[in-house]
Order: structure tokens, then sequence, then C-alpha cells
């Protein structure tokens, strides 16, 4: 752009296109205004219209799918019923490779039972299909899954993408995007507010893979324990539980080596005994001097039914009814159910709802950092009060914040609509540069005042604008260019932070660096007076 001193040609065609919008502008200052504050509150109105979430929607190349049949399902049902949920994922061409988990062991930190599988599905929505037929989306190929999967008894499936499943399952405590927990005392009008729960946000638009937290009863035979009786026998209460608990958990009676592992040896009843009313009561317990009494004797055994599972938190036992999110922002889903379940479900004394995922961290991200955007927007006024010593240059600079958030809500409409953590990343970004194009500007247009005493003001807002616009365009360039090829790649997988941030910049570059060149000059040279 300048060679030898002498300007170049590039530079000089920019000065004689931008000499004529900038002279224009200063001629007739409100005809520039009026349009852009009108820009201004349209950005502001789409703003708070816009979705809110707190990561953008991850593209990831596999899928979590989480299977769960009704608990009490012994392990071979299990597996014949998750063989079927195979076969069908198989049956889609765009996925290569399916892998299953079947329950987790006892001792594992995230433990489940033998009913619920997961499954860990590869897709390549890239490579041919069968048939000829037209690509699908991915959005398309999940809805025809749930479908597959719906048409399969006694089962509910989650689908969720393996990074996405672990941030849900560590904000919320459940692999989905949102969670309703319902807490109270008792566990069977848990259940009931559960189904009336369901029932309710089923028809919620966005809202998929509804379920309800698996909690049934279960067969279960209760010992009452006669204390009288085992007072008579001399036995004391914590040894005939031993000897129950013993008989049918087993007892570890030693270890055994192989090698270099240990295993721990357990002894039971015969394997051919479970805890049956016939059994039950044969149990023999040791009474002191050497005899032994069956259990029947010590108790009363009862036939009753308890709960498969009591899930708590914070020491109170709850409820989850479980959903994802899709074809619509998670913010907006959440405000409307919130909404119809503080209007239709009655709770009794007692109990109360809570929500959990990914909009709790949105909320709390966004009240952050609006904080501190407030703490950094008083500082960076109060440093550029102390450079130029006047509030009109200080506001005119800070206007070009909303000149950038113009073009950034274009940006956020044109990634999907939503504001994500990616996006206010964004505007933070843009805000500094398009506060330095505005410093740079100001800055030169009053050191020309100093310089060129016997210039006018309009003569020095004039020249300022046009030396300092190479500059601020080489900038912005510089910038937007290495922006390109990022936000092209907004469906490619690992791009799902960094596409929603380069639309933001790149569009509140747009706006702000070429509305800067006619708006600033405009207000400095109609606010800016004559100082020196």
């Amino acid at each position: 752009t300048v060679v030898g001193g002498e300007e170049g040609r590039l530079v000089r065609g920019l000065k004689r296109i931008y000499a004529g919008p900038l002279d224009w502008a200063l001629q007739h200052p409100w005809r520039i205004t009026v349009p852009v504050v009108l820009l201004m509150v349209g950005a502001g109105i789409g703003v708070a219209k816009l979705g809110r979430s707190f990561l953008p929607e991850f593209h990831e190349g596999a899928m979590v799918i989480g299977v769960v049949a009704l608990p009490g399902t012994s392990l071979e049902e299990s597996d014949k019923v998750a063989m079927e949920v195979e076969q069908a994922l198989m049956g889609f061409p765009e996925v290569k490779a399916v892998g299953r988990r079947t329950g987790r062991a006892e001792a594992d930190e995230h433990v489940i039972g033998v009913e619920a599988s997961e499954f860990e599905v590869t897709i390549d929505m890239d490579g041919p299909t069968y048939l000829g037929l037209a690509k699908r989306s991915r959005a398309e190929l999940l809805e025809a899954m749930r479908e597959a999967l719906a048409k399969i008894p006694g089962i509910q499936a989650t689908f969720g993408q393996p990074i996405s499943h672990r941030i849900d399952h560590m904000l919320s405590g459940t692999r989905a995007n949102l969670a309703i927990k319902i807490f109270g005392p008792d566990l069977r009008r848990l259940r009931t507010l559960a189904d009336r729960a369901e029932a309710l946000m089923e028809g919620v638009p966005g809202l998929v893979d509804l379920s309800i937290e698996k909690q049934v009863d279960l067969p279960q035979w209760r010992v009452e324990w006669d204390r009288q009786a085992l007072a008579r026998y001399g036995i004391a209460l914590e040894t005939a539980s031993d000897v129950l608990d013993a008989a049918f958990r087993g007892q570890v009676a030693g270890q055994i080596l192989e090698g270099v592992n240990a295993y721990d040896m357990v002894v039971r009843l015969d394997s051919g005994l479970d805890a049956s009313a016939t059994s039950i009561p044969d149990v023999l317990v040791d009474v002191p001097g050497g005899a032994q009494v069956p259990l029947r004797l010590l108790a009363h055994i009862v036939e009753d039914g308890g709960p498969n599972l009591i899930s708590r938190e914070n020491v109170q036992r709850k409820i989850v009814v479980m959903a994802n999110v899709s074809g619509r922002d998670l913010g907006s889903v959440v405000e409307e159910v919130q909404k119809i379940i503080a209007d239709s479900l009655d709770l009794p004394g007692g109990y109360f709802v809570e929500y959990g995922g990914q909009f709790e961290s949105a909320a709390e991200t966004n009240r952050r950092l609006t904080v501190f955007g407030v703490v950094v927007l008083v500082g960076m006024a109060m440093l550029l009060y102390l450079m130029f010593r006047s509030r009109q240059d200080v506001l005119l600079i800070m206007l070009n914040l909303p000149l950038a958030l113009i073009g950034g809500v274009v940006g956020v409409y044109l990634s999907g609509g939503v504001l994500s953590v990616a996006s206010i990343i964004g505007f933070i970004s843009v805000f500094g540069i398009a506060a330095r194009n505005g410093i740079m500007l100001v800055s030169h247009v009053r050191h020309l005042q100093g310089e060129e005493p016997d210039w006018s003001f309009l003569q020095c807002v004039r020249q300022g604008s046009m030396e300092r616009l190479a500059p601020i365009l080489m900038t912005a360039a510089a910038a937007g260019f290495a922006l390109i090829p990022m936000a092209m790649k907004a469906e490619e997988p690992g791009t799902e932070i960094l596409a929603p941030m380069a639309m933001v910049i790149l569009y509140g570059l747009l706006s702000s660096t070429f509305l800067n060149m006619l708006t600033i000059p405009t207000l400095l040279y109609r606010f800016g007076g004559s100082k020196a």
C-alpha cells in the first residue's frame, strides 16, 4: 500500500471511493445518525429475542444411546433386547460401527443395572447411501433412529454424544440436556408427580427423548425380628442379622492367590438356594452352647414390595424427569417447561421442583460475564478519559461498541440464532477491536488540530478520517480474512465453539469498521467541538 513513501494505487483508489460518502455524511449528519440509531435499537431487540444456550450443539462423529428396560429384567433378556437395538441401528447406512455395554459393575462409580445398555455408535454423514438415496442431515438421521427404536417394546432410549453426554452428566447428574428433579419424602407420590410432569411436558415443541427415571416396586422379603425369641435363645440381634447377610450375600473367608493376583474367597449358601419363602426360614442360626435354630423361630418373614432404587440429592429423596432438546434453543424450552410446571403441577407440602442442565451454567456464565463486562467498560472509559481528557471523545470511542453489536447480532442469527458462551466471547473480542478503531480515528483528528492550527475543524475531521482509512481497513481485513475459513466450517466436528465466535467477530468487524468510518467523523464534527 505504501512504496517509497508514496501511497499505493490501492490506497488512493479506496480514498477516492471513501471521499464521496464521507463528504455527504459530514454535510448531512442526521441522515447518517438516525439510521445508525435505528440499527442499534434493532440490534438490542435482536439480542433480547436470541435463543440461549450454554454451549453450541456439537457435531461429533459418534453418538451415545442409552437404552433402559424395566428394572428387574434379567441379563439374558436385556442382552436379547440390546441385540434388537443393535440390528436396528446397523440398518442405517450412516452407521459404521456399534459398541455396546450392558450394565456396570456394582463397584463402578456410576453403577447401573443389567436392564440398562449404552451404545457407542460411530457415524459417517459423508459416506455413501443405499439405493442412491439423497443424503440426510444429522437431525433427520436422529429422528429416523428415534422412530426405529420406538418400535421396540419395553425400552426407553436417550440420544446424546460422547462429549456433550459427559458434560450433561457432570452438570445435572443425568445424561440429558434438561433434568426436572422432583423432591419429596414419599416415593409413590414422587412417581405420581413425575408421571403428571411428563404428561404436561409432552406438548412442548423441541423436547425429545422424554423419560422418567426408572423407579418401580420389586418383590422383596422382609424379615421382622422377634426380639423376645432372640432373647429367649440368647442371640444378639446383630449376630442374627450377620448370619442372614452371610447366607445370601456371602462373607469373605479368605483369599486365593493366582500368580500375582489375589481374589476374595466368599462363602454363602448353596447356589441352588435363593431368597424365597422356602429357603429363608430354613437358614440356621448358631445358639450359644453349640446348638442351631432355624430362622423361622426367630423372625416373621413377610412377602412385600420395595423400590428398586432410592435416588437422593442433598439427603432428600428425588425422582428425575429428563429430556433432550432438538430443533430449538435450550433457553426457550426451559422457560416454557418451567411455566407449565409452575402453573399446572400441584405440589403437596414438603415437595418441590428443581431444574438442572446446561441452562444453569449458561445463566451463571451470563451473570458473571455481565458483571465483568460492566467493570471492563467502566475501566475502559476511565482510561480513555485519562488519555483524552474529554467526555465527548470517550463517548464517541465507546460508540463503536454498539456499532459492532449490530453486525455481531447478524452473525449470531446466521449461525443458528442461539447465543452461547462462544458467541459472547466473540462479542467481547470484536468490542476490543472496534474500540481500537475509534481510538485511532479520534486521536488522529486531535493530533491534526494541534499540528495544523490554521485548519478548520471540518478539515481536521475530514483529513484525519482519510488518513486513518488504510490502517483501519488493513487491520480489520487481516482479522476478517483469517476468520473466514473458520466461519465456513461450522458443520465440521471440532469447530462447534470456534465457528459461532468467528461469525460474531467477522460480522461485527464489518459493521463496526464501515459505520465507524462514517458515523464517528459525523458525530465528532457535530459534537466534538474545536478542542485544540
